[in-house]
């Protein structure tokens, strides 16, 4: 056998390798979704969380596995340049006819950066550009099911959507709520018109199930008319199911899938079908954050950095440092023209910051792990990631070389951040309260109130929550994004401020009583958050409970006793029990 055959053999084993590697990762990302059917049925919340969390490890888990594999039983570290062009054109081969592929090509690259450096990040031995399509891949079951309202009714239709869903749990009153679907839809887009010959509901077909609900995506069409819509599905406090409402508007829609939500469960054979799904009823949404919320994380950082890199070919202005207050943590950057910040971990922290670098990636990794309630912004994680010097400040590339120059390689013509978090841009609470009118004022502060409140009862302390540290979302919500002093409730000890054994004492720089590493005294958050005259009475009028340790101890009981809260991603008036005054 000559050299060239060897190589070949080589090459083709090792793309055999990765490509069972990846399978066996998406098997498990499919039970995921599987079980989280059984799970909704059962109402086991903790369950719910657990899974998300396992779900989040195993994708870094698979990758490790295969690459140590290929290390030993290939010697893969070892392997000339040209095996590892024919390997990557042998895996291509497995693509073919393949229900995952690109997923499959985002594994090949995440298991080569454990293995090659980082000059191999090109397109000859990586996917930097996808070479599979995935436009008509057909799923078995389809990717989604088609109903004709012409044949039995738009009525009978609506209800058999909703039964094709075979949760094995009863309805409440299903006929009660398919009644409200219609006279909600009616109020919103008129009478059905005059069918087509071809009109058609169209549902995906696997729910989505996040936290205590299941979603139901779909749309109707009607000539060239389309409606998308989405069916939240709900527990009642009995264990019977109910339609909580139906969403028709497709801003409604797109705040289900915010990144500062927990991502979705859903099991899909052909992941790519849903996201163009999706992305015919939210065209406004990247496709990176769809596949993002639907568990594929990985998928949704390759699409973001190519989007980035296509975004820098044809833009000409500078990163800067982002504007605000800067932290004592983490140097924070950004591009005027994309939506973005970058996050690095500073080298030195202030002196305040009595933490490491390897707490502070805990913190962000524990956000990605929990229910985020809508209260706390997603990030994407990159390692040595290549971008353009010259794009840089001169200001922001001195701030990277005296604050955190054990993060940067200067590599010619490129600027290489070895570990960075990026982030959706928001304003800074603190430069939207200067900035903004009485009315903006109070809404802000209700926002910001509601959004610790939120975070207190999925069991998140943030610590510092200091204005400077929530931003205001494009919807005008209030979301936290500073995570270097999060904590569970459970793991703080809130307390009263004892007291002074003497008047005197009161007056002094320093405490009388002892204070532990975790505990929190909330009757002093008045000191530091409304020193400002224009927010204390919009903070006092809504939040004045968040200032008393009752609130914090509550909360900490009904945790500690297995409740979990409800948390609605769409107003609650428009909730059927709300609108129709039922239940």
């Amino acid at each position: 056998m000559d050299i060239s055959t060897v190589e070949n053999v080589l090459a083709a084993r090792i793309a055999e390798a990765m490509i069972d590697g990846f399978n066996r990762h998406y098997q498990l990302i499919r039970r995921y979704g599987r079980e989280a059917k059984a799970l909704f049925e059962a109402a086991d919340w903790k369950g719910v969380h657990l899974a998300v969390r396992e779900r989040i490890r195993s994708y870094d888990e698979r990758v490790n596995e295969t690459a140590v594999l290929l290390a030993a039983d290939f010697g893969a570290a070892s392997i000339d340049d040209a095996t590892w062009q024919q390997l990557k054109l042998l895996y291509i081969g497995h693509l073919i006819n393949h229900k995952q592929p690109e997923l499959a090509e985002t594994f090949f690259n995440s298991v080569c950066s454990k293995i090659l450096a980082r000059t191999y990040f090109n397109n000859d031995y990586i996917f930097a550009r996808p070479a599979a399509s995935t436009e008509y891949i057909q799923a078995d079951p389809p990717t989604y099911r088609s109903y004709y309202p012409v044949q039995c009714g738009l009525r009978a239709t609506i209800k058999q959507v909703i039964v094709d869903f075979a949760w094995q749990r009863p309805f409440e009153d299903l006929d009660r709520d398919v009644d409200f679907i219609m006279r909600t839809c009616r109020k919103s887009l008129g009478e059905w018109p005059q069918a087509e010959a071809n009109a058609q509901i169209r549902v995906l077909h696997s729910a989505f199930y996040r936290n205590k609900g299941a979603y139901v995506f779909g749309k109707a069409i009607n000539g060239h008319h389309e409606f998308p819509f989405a069916v939240p599905v709900l527990h009642t406090p009995e264990g019977r199911l109910v339609l909580d409402t139906i969403l028709l508007d497709r801003l409604l829609l797109s705040v289900l899938f915010s990144l500062s939500r927990a991502y979705f469960m859903v099991d899909m054979e052909v992941p790519s079908g849903y996201v163009h799904f999706l992305s015919s009823i939210m065209p406004n949404k990247p496709p990176s954050e769809i596949y993002t919320m639907l568990g594929l994380g990985k998928q949704g950082k390759i699409l973001f950095f190519r989007d980035l890199k296509q975004h820098l070919r044809h833009s000409q202005d500078q990163f800067t440092i982002a504007p605000g207050i800067a932290g004592l943590v983490m140097l924070v950057f950004t591009l005027p023209s994309y939506p973005y910040v970058f996050k690095l971990i500073k080298d030195v922290f202030g002196a305040s910051k009595e933490m490491d670098r390897a707490t502070v990636k805990r913190k962000y990794l524990l956000v990605k792990q929990v229910d985020r309630v809508g209260r706390m912004a997603d990030s994407l994680e990159f390692s040595h990631v290549a971008l353009p010097k010259e794009r840089f400040s001169a200001e922001l590339l001195d701030a990277l070389r005296t604050l955190a120059p054990s993060l940067i390689e200067e590599d010619g013509e490129d600027l290489v951040i070895k570990h960075v978090y990026i982030e959706r841009r928001l304003t800074p609470l603190n430069i939207y309260l200067d900035e903004a009118t009485p009315e903006e004022i109070d809404h802000a502060v209700l926002e910001y109130g509601n959004a610790i409140r939120e975070l207190a009862c999925a069991n998140i302390f943030p610590g510092d929550m200091l204005w400077k540290n929530f931003g205001v979302t494009r919807y005008n919500r209030v979301v936290f994004y500073d995570y270097d002093e999060i904590e569970y409730m459970t793991d703080t000890n809130f307390r009263v401020i004892p007291e002074a054994p003497y008047p005197e004492m009161e007056m002094s720089n320093e405490p009388w009583y002892s204070v532990g590493r975790h505990d929190v005294f909330p009757e002093e958050f008045a000191r530091f958050l409304l020193g400002s005259p224009k927010v204390r009475s919009a903070f006092l009028k809504y939040h004045r409970a968040l200032l008393d340790v009752k609130f914090w101890q509550t909360a900490q009981e009904k945790i500690r006793a297995g409740h979990v809260e409800d948390f609605f991603p769409y107003p609650e008036e428009l909730r059927f029990c709300k609108v129709f005054g039922e239940s």
